[in-house]
């Protein structure tokens, strides 16, 4: 069986990486690869790198309040390319009642602050679209 691959990313104008640097080290202690594409990344960046790196997972972390139109676009090109069997989930300051509307776009689940990185690991485990 091989390792759960996950990308790591940091869309839009966002300087502050250091939550999800601490999300792809527990993702890696729980034994999956975990590739970050670094800060200020576009929706179409973060598509090309997952379709290169064949990932099963993107985590995405947004702490600017650009979530309602960086995650959607993500979600986009995603479905555009035929990515539909990718696992996306998302991460950061994030309203409440914004959830929703991000999960109707595809978003598969939210992560706010102060989440246990156990349940993060948990949630890809358990829901992954692909088989490992």
């Amino acid at each position: 069986m091989r390792k759960i691959r996950v990308l790591a990313a940091k869309p839009g104008l966002d300087g502050h990486d250091r939550g999800i640097k601490v999300i792809a080290a527990a993702l890696r202690d729980a034994g999956m690869e975990v590739i970050y594409t670094g800060l200020r990344q576009t929706p179409e960046q973060i598509v090309a790198a997952a379709e290169q790196e064949d990932v099963d997972v993107i985590a995405l972390s947004v702490l600017s309040g650009a979530h309602d139109y960086l995650f959607p676009k993500v979600m986009e090109l995603m479905r555009a390319k035929g990515l539909d069997d990718v696992l996306v989930i998302g991460g950061g300051i994030i309203p409440e009642e914004d959830i929703p509307g991000l999960k109707s776009v595809g978003i598969a689940e939210v992560f706010g602050p102060g989440t246990a990185t156990t349940a993060i690991v948990d949630y890809i485990t358990a829901n992954l679209k692909r088989q490992v």
